[in-house]
């Protein structure tokens, strides 16, 4: 594992992120962009935290284009969030899947995240935090949004999977 990283001035370190994660609300400006289209646009999220992560935004239903995501037949087991249900997102020609996920009954520690839904933003053309385009977390299993207040170094890379 490599060294954390000091952060700056107005910076966080995802080393001082807890273990187990926990989630509080966020009210910066998210926007999720896919094939042209904002189909979420929010200052109602909630973030994960979860040491070595980026943040996860959980963005309330209500502030995401519901019509362009369809249910898929998968799940998966977070160990601490429960039982995830995923999404495919399609806009005119182009379809991802999965593209989004959600947590439908969580567990009790995440049930304020309950129906709120996250993107992976490797997967859309762009996610925004306050207009600045975020970067995606390495791998392909993660969700985080690496914006430039946030240090790593950051799981999901190769060689990361043991840390």
């Amino acid at each position: 594992m490599l060294s954390p990283i000091l952060p700056g001035p107005g910076q966080e370190s995802v080393w001082d992120y807890p273990r187990p994660p926990r989630w509080q609300d966020s009210s910066r400006h998210l926007q999720v962009v896919f094939n042209g289209v904002v189909i979420a646009d929010s200052s109602r999220a909630r973030r994960v935290l979860e040491t070595s992560h980026p943040p996860v935004y959980y963005i309330p239903p209500e502030d995401v284009q519901i019509a362009y995501l369809q249910p898929l037949p998968r799940t998966s087991l977070c160990e601490w969030k429960g039982e995830a249900s995923y999404f495919s997102v399609a806009v005119g020609d182009r379809q991802v899947e999965p593209g989004a996920w959600c947590y439908h009954h969580p567990t009790p520690p995440f049930a304020e995240i309950a129906g709120y839904i996250a993107f992976y933003p490797a997967r859309m053309d762009g996610c925004y935090l306050d207009g600045q385009l975020v970067e995606a977390q390495p791998g392909d299993f993660y969700g985080g949004w690496i914006s430039a207040d946030i240090v790593g170094p950051f799981k999901g890379g190769p060689g990361t999977w043991g840390w």
